[in-house]
């Protein structure tokens, strides 16, 4: 072999190696991804209904007053307390404006009581042209206007005791169109606030805040449209199925993320620790809590509870793509203290 074509050997070998390397950070890069609104720039909610039910033996209601077994849509924008802030939107009148996707990790703020939520923006960088994820934090304030559900519900219990989901409770599209699918990347959240036992008025759970998140459910993680299955896949390299699925782990925004932050939509980790935290998800077989199964919620105490409940679309769930977006879903809960078809 001549020092010529040893040069050439050496330079082939050099390449290689130096592909092998770009495909290597490629890999490492696409299995740091975060999902969002994909190519989307305007995915909305149009319409939501809220059905919230008890059984016998657990009353709930939205001003620690007027106790029922049902409450609706109209009772929660009804609601009128001083302090009150139940936040609907894509309701009908007084300024409403549809929902759009939002993320978080479910850490609460301090001063305000509430779940921190960041609302997501995809732009174009300056720097290079490629789509770069931003996002600010909001917070909701009472009516029908804000980009997520968020609404305080009592409990008055006549002892401590256990609160179960029933197979009843559901996130589904209001719809059958094929279109359909952001029900797919709905999340449900429950906070416990506190509680006052019967010595006190009932009016006086009003002002507690805070507290602890009990879980966030995730209804609908083992299915998903064929636009959602192709997204997951295209965009963030990610295989699933349409039926049967393994549930997708994912990171929820914990910080705002500025412009010149330059956090790629997708392939760029760099900053990941700085504005994406883990954030742990209840999920239940069969798309929703399967017949004759309940799921174990959280507990109440002697007296009157009061829980913050949270609903929104997933900004970091593949699901939440151009597809499904316009829908319309309908969150149903009902809570009971029997347990005895399971748990």
């Amino acid at each position: 072999m001549t020092k010529l074509e040893a040069k050439k050997n050496r330079r082939r070998r050099k390449l290689f190696f130096a592909i092998i390397m770009i495909l290597f950070v490629g890999i490492v890069l696409t299995a740091s991804t975060y999902a969002w609104f994909t190519a989307n720039r305007s995915v909305t909610v149009e319409a939501i209904d809220v059905n919230v039910s008890t059984s016998e033996g657990l009353q709930i209601s939205v001003d620690a007053v007027n106790w029922k077994s049902i409450v609706t849509n109209a009772d929660i924008t009804g609601a009128s307390w001083t302090g009150v802030v139940n936040q609907l939107p894509a309701t009908t009148g007084n300024g409403a404006s549809p929902s759009k996707p939002v993320s978080t990790i479910g850490a609460i703020d301090s001063s305000t009581g509430f779940m921190n939520m960041y609302l997501g923006k995809i732009e174009t960088s300056d720097t290079d042209g490629d789509n770069i994820l931003t996002a600010q934090k909001v917070t909701e304030t009472n009516g029908t206007s804000g980009d997520f559900v968020a609404f305080d519900l009592f409990f008055r219990s006549n002892k401590a005791q256990q609160v179960y989901l029933t197979s009843n409770s559901s996130v589904v599209a209001k719809s059958t169109s094929a279109s359909d699918g952001i029900q797919n990347a709905a999340r449900v959240a429950f906070i416990k606030q506190g509680s006052v036992d019967f010595t006190h008025d009932s009016t006086d759970a009003r002002p507690l805040k805070g507290g602890d998140l009990q879980f966030v459910w995730e209804p609908n993680y083992d299915v998903h449209t064929d636009a959602g299955v192709a997204n997951a896949r295209d965009v963030y390299s990610i295989t699933t199925t349409k039926t049967a699925a393994n549930k997708i782990t994912y990171r929820g925004v914990k910080a705002p993320i500025a412009k010149t932050d330059e956090q790629k939509l997708k392939g760029d980790s760099t900053n990941n620790a700085n504005f994406f935290g883990d954030i742990t998800t209840v999920e239940t077989a069969a798309s929703g809590i399967p017949t004759n199964a309940y799921l174990s919620a959280f507990q109440v105490a002697e007296g009157v509870t009061k829980m913050r409940i949270y609903m929104w679309v997933e900004g970091q769930d593949v699901d939440c793509e151009d597809h499904a977006s316009g829908g319309s879903i309908t969150y149903s809960l009902q809570f009971s203290i029997d347990d005895k078809q399971g748990s």
